[in-house]
């Protein structure tokens, strides 16, 4: 089976508008909130970035587990990784905005702070840039190499370029959970540097990998609604939605883990992350961020007749998207230092409205340019003809 993908004049036009009012959203921030805008810009970079590192892990656990249903699919998260490079630009771009993110950068802060002097060998700029560099050559360099033996698979009869895909996937999610583990520290933690959590980066790497998955599903969802992957059958959907079910329980459960010890543990230098994010203005979102990122999942794919539903597997990604920005919205705001402004306005909405442009255009553009469904892949058939499910 061959399908190209195409890159339709509507779609190039939606994202284009999005990336428009993106740029009219930072330019006027810029102007009115330096501070506040350079923390949606933070806030952006980080969530699309953490959608493209989350989807070539899946792409990686499907290399690795030799899985045959999926493998139909793998050119989406191969798009993904086309994304990695732009990130990496938005975020050297970020330098200049440092001083309005992370405290300590500021010399005479940490002058007067022991804590920070204390951490000033890994915390300070140079250090800081030399591991972004570091994080950003690593990422860019596995997920191409990848998607280039998947080209060559394309084109070559055999198992060697399939195994040596798995081989190249297997190194990647060991680099990948030793760097965005430390990505995570540098870029979202470190904005309140006297708070520090051993969970968090195992949770920031498990929202990764679970919206990175839930918004593969969606577009493999919005894809078949418009005449692609038309073999796509309930025993897909169940597969697809057991991704989501099984890793919002997973989400939900380092989520809990780090605020339960936290709570039980009642040292003040661990509380205050929380007490900041439960009273005042951003109670809402803080019940709200567990809602939608473990509740709604849970209850809606619970059953097997939701389950194998495109119409709320598609639903249910767009409610993820929505969530992992409010948990970052979460973990950036209240730390950030323009703390004063508590409100979602046209900076937070028209900022992101770009990024998803740019990542809509990124992602649809790669798919254009290779085969839709992958050649020669050995599991192929199984995936074309899946049905081991009799819902």
């Amino acid at each position: 089976m061959e399908q190209k993908f195409t890159l339709s004049p509507k779609l190039i036009s939606l994202a284009g508008a999005f990336i428009l009012i993106g740029i009219v959203a930072f330019v006027w921030g810029f102007i009115a909130d330096a501070e506040r805008t350079w923390a949606n810009y933070l806030l952006n970079n980080y969530y699309f970035l953490s959608l493209a590192i989350g989807g070539t892990f899946w792409l990686a656990l499907q290399r690795i587990t030799q899985s045959g249903w999926s493998s139909a699919f793998i050119r989406i998260p191969e798009a993904f990784a086309n994304y990695i490079p732009a990130a990496a630009v938005f975020f050297l771009l970020m330098w200049v905005g440092f001083h309005h993110l992370y405290e300590w950068t500021h010399t005479h802060v940490v002058e007067h702070d022991p804590v920070l002097q204390h951490k000033t060998p890994y915390l300070n700029l140079p250090f800081f840039m030399i591991r972004l560099l570091l994080f950003f050559a690593t990422w860019i360099i596995m997920t191409q190499l990848m998607r280039r033996v998947s080209r060559q698979e394309d084109e070559t009869d055999g198992m060697r370029p399939f195994e040596k895909n798995e081989w190249y996937s297997k190194v990647y999610i060991f680099v990948l959970a030793l760097t965005f583990s430390l990505a995570s520290f540098d870029w979202i933690m470190s904005i309140e540097p006297h708070w520090y959590s051993t969970i968090f980066s195992l949770k920031n790497f498990v929202a990764a990998f679970y919206h990175g998955s839930a918004t593969i599903v969606l577009i493999i969802v919005i894809m078949h609604h418009y005449g692609y992957f038309k073999f796509i059958d309930n025993s897909h959907m169940i597969d697809l939605s057991k991704y989501i079910f099984i890793l919002s329980i997973i989400w939900g459960y380092f989520w809990f883990s780090q605020f339960l010890l936290m709570w039980y543990a009642n040292i003040p230098e661990e509380t205050i992350y929380y007490v900041k994010r439960i009273e005042g203005p951003y109670t809402v979102l803080f019940w709200l961020n567990i809602a939608l990122n473990t509740g709604v999942p849970f209850f809606f794919l619970l059953s097997n007749y939701l389950a194998k539903s495109k119409t709320m597997l598609g639903i249910v990604g767009v409610i993820l998207m929505i969530g992992q920005w409010i948990d970052l919205y979460l973990q950036i705001m209240p730390g950030a230092t323009f703390s004063k402004v508590h409100t979602i306005g046209f900076i937070e909405i028209g900022s992101y409205l770009g990024y998803l442009g740019l990542f809509m255009l990124i992602v649809f553009w790669s798919l254009s340019k290779v085969p839709l469904i992958p050649k020669h892949h050995p599991y192929l058939e199984e995936s074309l003809k899946h049905h081991l499910h009799e819902v």
